[in-house]
């Protein structure tokens, strides 16, 4: 007997073929848990259902959800600019389709991201530059884009003296 019939005849029964179908269903659940979107460089589309601060947003992308740090900024904690920082963000995203491109991941699992608007009422739009751009949060002093697009967006929003720069000297 060729190990081909042993097969065949072991999948034969009924109960043998749907212990092994249910064996082999959790082994493609656990491989597609492991093949969720989570390297770098990985893109992955979806709603925002919270908005927890200006810098951090939880990501709906259907199966599941991210939580997602906005790569490259640091935005307010105190108020009063932390609430106004908080609300700029929630009507920029809350409840819109967006799109995350993944830097990488915090030690607590959470992602640290790209966060694009990907709505037609809105546009497309880096989250991270408009909110450097309106002064509700300044870029990391380690991190820039490849054209240096968030620290340009600084330089005008410390030019136009608006959020955190509208006492501070430039």
């Amino acid at each position: 007997m060729t190990s081909f019939e042993a097969w065949r005849g072991i999948l034969a029964s009924a109960s043998t073929r749907r212990s092994v179908l249910a064996r082999l269903g959790l082994v493609a659940v656990a491989f597609g848990v492991r093949i969720l979107p989570a390297d770098a460089g990985d893109s992955v589309y979806g709603k925002i259902i919270e908005v927890r601060s200006a810098d951090v947003v939880v990501l709906d992308y259907g199966a599941g959800q991210y939580v997602i740090h906005i790569v490259g900024i640091d935005a307010p904690k105190d108020e009063p600019l932390a609430g106004e920082a908080k609300k700029f963000m929630t009507d920029l995203v809350l409840g819109k389709n967006v799109r995350m491109r993944i830097e990488s991941r915090a030690e607590n699992g959470d992602l640290i991201a790209l966060l694009s608007t990907d709505d037609p009422a809105v546009g497309v739009r880096d989250v991270g530059i408009e909110l450097v751009k309106s002064g509700l949060a300044q870029r990391q002093r380690a991190y820039d884009y490849k054209y240096g697009e968030l620290s340009a967006a600084e330089n005008e929003a410390k030019k136009s003296k608006r959020g955190l720069w509208l006492t501070q000297p430039q």
